[in-house]
């Protein structure tokens, strides 16, 4: 497999043009791109190899996302990684509106985008050398591969408290809310073990969870005592909350923001330094990109106001552009060398390819 473009660190593209050009006749040449899209490629009316030139022209793709529900994963692998290709895993979305999708994790964009993360952690002051505590989906969600590689990476452990989404969905879907917050009391009786037996100086929460765990008295006063950092993401917290959080509950802990979806090729996205009352997202430009449109005209809207997320993911493992996600979010100019928009204030559609949208825990 020849060095090109594609395989450069993240913060080392200079063109993301170029970029694009590149995994265009990567993914599209016969000898090198994946069955799913080769065949997908018949029924476009343009040629991706000559007509997508620039990031811009993501967008002339249709949105294949719900196509990742039924195709085996072996599909979506490049043939140019030949026989044995270096599979990471075959990870799932949350199933919010449906059966869930599918996508394929290969190692050298394993590597690519969590050394990037690691590299914007250091950014905003997250420590080495501390293990981990996660309480976020793990199974068939990317997020628990996520974290098992950072903690190590970074010199500590991950533990883990394994949470089920799906599951606290179908029990609001049902309205069954006590039975819910039996459940969440099952987690917290796991992570209070963790806390109090084990060395934990980063807490990985969803952010629901995060405000659940702040009216547990006994649970704040470990976190404060032993948490360094807390990094929370999956469903969103209002700006009162986090306010609240970051000032009265857990004064003296680093908390920071993150956005992770399987759908992108994982993450997750760290905010800016400097943006902890409002976090701003950035993308990992260029393999990673959002851009931030009104739904009614396909056009972005202008800097500050909100409107849909579409997501591309474009890189040498991976081809996934024009993902109209179910996140509404503020557009925020990107930082210099970054292609795309920046986002802030990310939260749900209430209702998303004719399904109610339920975000629960995550």
């Amino acid at each position: 497999m020849a060095e090109s473009v594609l395989d450069l660190p993240l913060n080392a593209v200079r063109d993301a043009d170029e970029f694009v050009r590149a995994a265009m006749e990567w993914h599209f040449n016969p000898d090198t791109g994946s069955p799913f899209w080769l065949e997908r490629a018949a029924s476009l009316d343009f040629d991706p190899r000559t007509d997508v030139k620039s990031h811009d022209d993501l967008a002339l793709f249709p949105n294949v996302v719900n196509e990742l529900r039924n195709v085996p994963v072996e599909a979506l692998i490049p043939r140019g990684y030949g026989e044995r290709p270096p599979i990471v895993g075959a990870y799932e979305s949350g199933g919010t509106t449906g059966a869930p999708k599918r996508v394929v994790i290969l190692r050298d964009w394993w590597d690519q985008v969590l050394a990037e993360v690691d590299r914007r952690l250091d950014l905003i002051g997250f420590p080495r050398g501390v293990n981990w505590l996660s309480m976020t989906p793990s199974g068939p969600h990317v997020i628990g591969e996520t974290m098992v590689r950072l903690a190590r990476d970074r010199g500590g452990v991950a533990f883990f408290v394994d949470l089920d989404p799906r599951w606290v969905k179908k029990l609001l879907a049902d309205g069954r809310t006590g039975d819910v917050d039996a459940y969440t009391e099952h987690l917290f009786e796991q992570a209070r073990f963790l806390l109090r037996t084990q060395r934990i100086g980063v807490l990985m929460i969803t952010g629901p969870m995060l405000a659940r765990l702040g009216q547990h008295e006994d649970l704040v006063e470990l976190v404060n005592e032993k948490v360094d950092t807390i990094l929370w993401g999956g469903a969103h917290l209002d700006a009162d909350t986090r306010d609240l959080l970051r000032t009265e509950v857990f004064p003296g802990v680093n908390i920071r923001a993150g956005l992770g979806s399987t759908m992108i090729g994982g993450g997750p996205v760290i905010e800016r330094p400097g943006t902890a009352e409002m976090p701003v997202l950035d993308p990992l430009s260029p393999a990673i990109t959002f851009t931030v449109i009104d739904p009614a005209t396909g056009q972005r809207v202008a800097y500050g106001e909100r409107g849909r997320v579409v997501m591309n993911h474009v890189s040498r493992s991976m081809l996934l552009p024009n993902n109209l996600e179910r996140d509404l979010a503020i557009r925020v100019e990107p930082l210099p060398g970054m292609v795309g928009d920046a986002i802030a204030e990310v939260y749900p559609v209430q209702v998303f390819e004719d399904e109610t949208v339920i975000e629960g825990v995550y």
